[in-house]
Order: structure tokens, then C-alpha cells, then sequence
């Protein structure tokens, strides 16, 4: 096997993707098991000379999704010193059969682009990377030990979702275009990590007028029956 060549990438320059989801009342985010290493890692990638840095982000996340129409977020630029560890990803390529070179590119120091994406996860066909075992959904509050800083990453990417959470429809990102309000409500609580009062919640929703109402959802009894919203197009 022969390793990628220099030639097609920028220089020192990659991004990492914080893919949230939302599952069962939890947020969730994608791993990468590196083969063979037990490593843990954000999907990620490097960004070739005669392309976008956006479209670099969405080409890694489609070949690990299968979404072409993907939520981002650049979130930050992560450069410190203490992220170079040339021995990981040596370690990385050497467990999947390449002779790695003391002075190859992919071991150099590299700035990392953040970003965060949001999607459904029901809408997910989930494909692992050339270099990875596995590719699956950890939950937000239980993440493992990542490679270099990506856990800082991950609370980085976390508190910027927070602070945009309102005034960029993010629920209807991570949710089907119909929903219930419990179902929008439960989006809210696992980003923020607290429980809120459904009768607030409801007329916080209904006051930022951003909320198309449809049919009720009839499950059960007719009289129980939520309506279904969706956010309105804008």
C-alpha cells in the first residue's frame, strides 16, 4: 500500500467534525476506532490544494454519513503546541500496514479547523474511514479518552452549540421535519444538560414565533394527542 502524497493537501492545515445527534433523550457524537490501536478520534481530514475548506469538511462527512446536506459550524482553530504527537498517528498508520518514513507529511504538526455538524441520525448510514475499525454514537456525558486534544474539541464545539441554540433553529437540525413539542423540549434539555419547565418551554417556543403547528399526532387517546410543529422556513 502506498501512503497519500504531500502534494495534494495543504500543509499542516486539517479539520476535526463534532457530529451531534440526537437519540432516545440524549446527545450524541461520532467516533472513529482507529484499527488495530484502540484509539478513539473525531472524524477528520485534510484539506486538498484546490479545494474549499467547507467542502473538505462536507466530502469527509459524507463518506462517513452518507448526508450530503449537513448543518456546520466553524467553531474554532485549535494551534497549541502540546496537539503535535507524532507518535499517534505513526502508530495510526503502522497498524494498518504502511512503512511510514521518519520525515513523512501526516506526521508534521498540523492546525486543526473545528467544526460542528448537526444531523439526524435516523437519516445516518454510517461507513468507517480507510485507517478506522468502526465509526458509532457516544453518548455527550460519557465520552472516552480521545486522541491528541480532541475532548477539548468536544467541550469547545458543546459550548458554542449552547450559545447558538436559540437563534439558529438548531432543534430542527437534530430532529424530523414534524415534531412534538416534548420532542423539541428534549432536544433543548440534553444540549443544555438540564431539565425546563414544560408550560416555560412551550410559551418560550410559541412566543419566537419561528413555529408552524399542524395536525395532531393521534397515538392514543384522541384528547391526549400533541399537535406536530415544524420550524418555518426562512
Amino acid at each position: 500500500m502506498s501512503l497519500p502524497e504531500s502534494s495534494q493537501y495543504i500543509p499542516h492545515l486539517a479539520y476535526d467534525s463534532v457530529v451531534f445527534g440526537f437519540s432516545r433523550g440524549k446527545l450524541k457524537i461520532l467516533l472513529m476506532e482507529y484499527h488495530d490501536t484502540g484509539l478513539l478520534a473525531l472524524p477528520g481530514g485534510f484539506v486538498k490544494k484546490n479545494e474549499n475548506l467547507d467542502d473538505a469538511v462536507k466530502r469527509g462527512l459524507y463518506e462517513r454519513t452518507g448526508l450530503k446536506e449537513v448543518y456546520l459550524e466553524q467553531v474554532h482553530l485549535f494551534g497549541k503546541v502540546d496537539r503535535f504527537d507524532p507518535g499517534i498517528m505513526k502508530k495510526i498508520l503502522e497498524a494498518n500496514g504502511y512503512a511510514v518514513p521518519d520525515q513523512y507529511w501526516m506526521l508534521d504538526r498540523f492546525f486543526s479547523i473545528a467544526y460542528y455538524a448537526l444531523i439526524d441520525w435516523e437519516k445516518v448510514t454510517l461507513k468507517p474511514d480507510t485507517l478506522s475499525d468502526s465509526i458509532g454514537w457516544y453518548e455527550i456525558d460519557h465520552l472516552p479518552d480521545l486522541i491528541f486534544d480532541h475532548n477539548q474539541i468536544v467541550s469547545k464545539a458543546l459550548m458554542t452549540l449552547r450559545e447558538n441554540l436559540d437563534r439558529k433553529l438548531i432543534g430542527g437540525n437534530l430532529l424530523p421535519e414534524k415534531f412534538t413539542m416534548n420532542e423539541l423540549q428534549s432536544v433543548y434539555e440534553a444540549i443544555l444538560g438540564q431539565k425546563m419547565r414544560r408550560t416555560s418551554f412551550q410559551r418560550k417556543m410559541l412566543s419566537m414565533d419561528i413555529l408552524d403547528r399542524h395536525e395532531k399526532l393521534f397515538t392514543g387517546k384522541s384528547h391526549k394527542a400533541p399537535y406536530l410543529y415544524s420550524f418555518k422556513s426562512t
